[in-house]
Order: C-alpha cells, then structure tokens, then sequence
C-alpha cells in the first residue's frame, strides 16, 4: 500500500474542518492541526498532532506545516469572528513557509462571492456574490485577495468556493464547475471527500472550482 501524506490541517475545529479532521483520520492520513483554542478539540488519536498557534503567526504556521508534504485550510472567521483579514493573512504566511519548505499542494475552502476568470455565474449566485459584498465588505474583499496571493503563487493551490455548508455525514449527488454553483448548500462530508481526494488528483490545481450537492 502507498505511504500516505502528512497533512497540515487550518481551521480542523470548524463547522467544516471536523469533518474532514474526521474523513482524514477514518482514511488513516497523518494530520497536524493547528489550534487557536486548543480546548475546543478532544480528538485523541496517534495520528493526530497538534500545534497551539495563530494562523496570522508566522512561527506558528511554519512549525505546523514541518515535515507535513500538503496543506489544507477550511478558515473561517470563527465563532469569536477574527480579524476580516484574517484569509490573506493566512494564506500570506502558508505561501511563505511552503515555498521555505519545499511544500507544494495548498487546498483552500472560501465562500461562492469569490470571483474567477471563468465564471458564469446565474443571476441568483450573482445575487448572493453582491450581497456578500454589499454586508460583510472587507472579510469579502480579503477573501479576493487571497485568490489572488494564490493566482500569483508557484504552489499547486485549488481554492474551492462553497454555498451554505450543511454539518451532516450524510452524502450526496454532488456537483463541480468552474462556471457556476448550482446549488443551495454543500455536506460537510461530501466537501471532505472532494478535499481529500484533491490530494492526489490534479484536475483543479491552478483553478477554483465551484462544489455543491444537487
């Protein structure tokens, strides 16, 4: 069998990111998380490593990306809401330390208001994309800038753009463009298994593809 890949983990305590912290472990990945608050995560297993740390410290994300060969960051502003600045921030200072150590596979999670040369979004995403815009300004604008700190990378990134996350471990029909979001909302379990297998597959390395069930 393959060896798998250590995986550095952001935002593992999310609404999105225990589910894939799950995923992860049941599919037997060597994860490092990093954790702001370190006590809300009561996972315990050998192949779980922990880094107590802010993802807008640069020491704390090099050491949590150490000896890990991908990166995954399902960010968000948090349930004590972080700086709006924080995604660029992130991403700023993963870039740096995967370039330091020879790390290049980032997958990253944001919200369907990003823009992308490709798209051809219906007007009902368009809606949802300029009242993003329109309410939560500067975390939307910062989220574009993180599209472009990775356009203008060398790494292999793929930014997936997400409708309403649905906290379930149910699954189903699922949908992926480059285009549009057809859909209302995404399973967190179903984005988990598109995320892992992104680990492997290139199809969207370079792009930032559009994930929702159907």
């Amino acid at each position: 069998m393959k060896q798998k890949i250590k995986i550095a983990v952001i935002g593992g305590t999310g609404k999105s990111g225990k589910y894939l912290v799950k995923q992860l472990i049941e599919q037997g990945f060597q994860i490092k998380i990093l954790l702001r608050n370190p006590d809300n995560f009561s996972i315990e297993s050998n192949l779980v490593e922990t880094v107590v740390g802010n993802v807008t410290d640069y020491d704390s994300v090099y050491t949590l990306l150490k000896d890990c060969q991908a990166v995954v960051s399902t960010l968000g502003l948090g349930i004590t809401a972080s700086e709006p600045t924080i995604f660029s921030q992130a991403s700023t200072n993963v870039l740096q330390a995967m370039n330091v150590l020879h790390i290049t596979r980032y997958i990253v999670t944001t919200g369907l208001n990003v823009d992308a040369p490709l798209d051809k979004k219906s007007p009902k995403v368009v809606f949802a994309t300029n009242w993003m815009k329109e309410n939560y300004p500067l975390s939307t604008a910062n989220k574009q800038s993180e599209y472009e700190l990775l356009e203008a990378s060398t790494i292999d990134w793929t930014l997936v753009r997400l409708p309403l996350i649905e906290q379930t471990d149910e699954s189903f029909e699922t949908n992926v463009s480059l285009e549009d979001c057809l859909g209302d909302k995404i399973s967190a379990t179903d984005l988990a298994h598109f995320i892992i297998a992104q680990l492997s597959d290139r199809t969207f390395v370079g792009k930032s593809p559009f994930i929702s069930n159907i």
